[in-house]
């Protein structure tokens, strides 16, 4: 019974997403092009070095030295092999879903058990800063203080996740009461016994990384674009503001202004579109738009989720453990923001402070880049594809001849 329910619910989904095609195009339309312009012009051009050089570190063992070298560190306090590090800090610097594509190949290299990769998944899938801080802080909130502040508790509440879980399937686990100490010499063997292991040539490596890498951020692109229209058609039909209701009702409870109900649910699909409405909302209340913003931050959205579960999907980790992380990240977000907001938000700035503050922050480098990409991005795609394209074709006739 429960599985012909479950059918049912698809099916029914599927044709009312159908239907809203159809009834709407021009709206889907425009949902499907904003959704191509994220993908085509920024994740893609953002993600792929990010994807291929991470392959090569795993490919020549340098992700093996890593693990062996930060065993003694994150042990104690994740409970995840020393490799974990290396996957939270590429998590961090390109955002998601790079946490949770790194640590399914660690699981395919069998670096990790699958208990310590749902522990591992559940905190190293997180936003970079330039988002954070760029994007949202200073493109859509014209606040570069804000932008401090909330990379300050996406991190540290991210960190507090990876704590709490270091505690999950605990019981399902061998208990290993061995502690590895800090040793380059032992960690150099590691990455040369890895790397004398991968029999494959070079060529061989690096172009099985474009291709791999190139494939996941097809599927990332597809996600992008699926729940931009999805959003956009529950937004026209109503189904976004009836539902968002008894959302408003839950943040009465905690004070919140009831406003920020329909930019939250539509954060909980995409985060990119939910910080937009937090942003332009008409509310004085700084405060409460950090909380906000803070818990779209940490619940990944369900675009995101989507991509993860994906990823997933080729191994044996479960999604059940991420997506609860998720939940525990948005909590623990919203409470440090609210904690930390007198502290590290200073509301009694000036305008010209603020003004001098993004001023010097459009100067940078970082911020540079992020606005180049806009215009050399889909450029970086289109060689990327072609490359990835090349050597497919390559493979391909090698094989049939």
């Amino acid at each position: 019974m429960k599985s012909k329910i479950k059918s049912a619910t698809l099916a029914l989904f599927a044709l009312l997403i159908a239907v809203g095609l159809i009834v709407f195009p021009n709206y889907t339309l425009e949902a499907s092009m904003r959704g191509i312009n994220i993908w085509w012009g920024t994740v893609f051009p953002s993600l792929l070095p990010f994807f291929v050089t991470a392959e090569l570190l795993i490919g020549f063992g340098v992700v093996r030295f890593i693990g062996v070298l930060f065993e003694p560190i994150m042990r104690p306090i994740f409970n995840v092999p020393g490799a974990g590090s290396f996957v939270w800090a590429m998590g961090m610097a390109s955002g998601y879903p790079s946490g949770a594509k790194l640590t399914a190949r660690l699981r395919q290299e069998k670096q990790i058990t699958q208990i310590e990769a749902e522990r591992l998944v559940s905190f190293t899938n997180a936003s970079n800063p330039l988002f954070i801080i760029a994007a949202v802080s200073v493109g859509l909130f014209h606040d570069a203080s804000l932008g401090f502040l909330l990379a300050i508790v996406h991190y540290s509440s991210n960190a507090l996740v990876g704590f709490c879980m270091r505690f999950y399937g605990k019981r399902q686990e061998k208990r290993n009461e061995l502690r590895s100490k800090l040793s380059v010499k032992k960690a150099f063997e590691a990455l040369h016994k890895t790397r004398i292991r991968d029999q494959r040539p070079f060529g061989k490596i690096f172009g099985d990384a474009i291709v791999n890498s190139v494939q996941t951020l097809l599927m990332i692109g597809g996600f992008i674009i699926i729940f931009s229209v999805i959003t956009t058609l529950l937004l026209r039909i109503g189904v976004a503001p009836f539902l968002s209701n008894g959302l408003a009702k839950i943040l009465e409870i905690f004070h919140l202004p009831s406003e920020l109900a329909l930019p939250i649910f539509s954060g909980l699909f995409e985060i990119t579109l939910g910080a937009q409405l937090i942003a332009d909302t008409n509310l004085s209340s700084i405060l409460a738009k950090s909380i906000a913003v803070s818990f779209i931050f940490a619940f990944n959205g369900f675009s995101v989720q989507a991509q993860v579960a994906s990823i997933l999907a080729e191994t044996d980790i479960r999604f059940l453990p991420y997506f609860f992380a998720r939940l525990l990240h948005g909590v623990l977000a919203s409470g440090i923001a609210f904690l930390l907001f007198p502290y590290v938000y200073d509301p009694t700035q000036t305008t010209s402070h603020v003004t001098t503050t993004l001023n010097l922050f459009r100067s940078t480098e970082s911020f540079s880049l992020w606005l180049n990409l806009s215009d050399y991005g889909p450029v970086i795609t289109l060689i990327s594809l072609g490359i990835a394209i090349s050597i497919m074709i390559n493979r391909l006739y090698r094989y049939a001849s």
